[in-house]
C-alpha cells in the first residue's frame, strides 16, 4: 500500500513502533499493512492531507526488457578506474 502527501505541507505519518514517515510536497511512500491500519494515519487520510493507494504494478509494462538498462551499465568506454594515494 502506498501512501501520497496531498497537503500543501510536509507531514509527519506517525508509524506503529513510534517511527515516523517523513513526507514532502506530493511524496509517496510504502506502507507496511500494519501500518494502514494504524489510528493516527487513519486520521491523516479522513482530514485529506494523505491518501492512500494500491501498489501499481511496474512489471509487464509494454517495450520496456530488463536487458536494456543492463547493456548501457556495461558499456564503460573499456578504461579502467585509476587508483592514487598512499595505500
Amino acid at each position: 500500500m502506498d501512501i501520497t502527501n496531498k497537503a500543501k505541507r510536509p507531514i509527519v505519518v506517525p508509524l506503529p513502533g513510534g517511527r515516523k514517515l517523513f513526507l514532502g510536497l506530493g511524496q509517496t511512500a510504502k506502507l507496511a499493512p500494519a501500518a494502514v491500519d494504524h489510528p493516527p494515519v487513519q486520521e491523516l487520510v479522513k482530514s485529506g492531507d494523505a491518501e492512500l493507494n494500491e501498489n501499481k504494478s511496474k512489471k509487464g509494462k509494454a517495450g520496456t526488457s530488463g536487458k536494456q538498462g543492463l547493456a548501457g551499465a556495461q558499456t564503460g568506454g573499456g578504461s579502467a578506474i585509476r587508483r592514487t594515494g598512499d595505500r
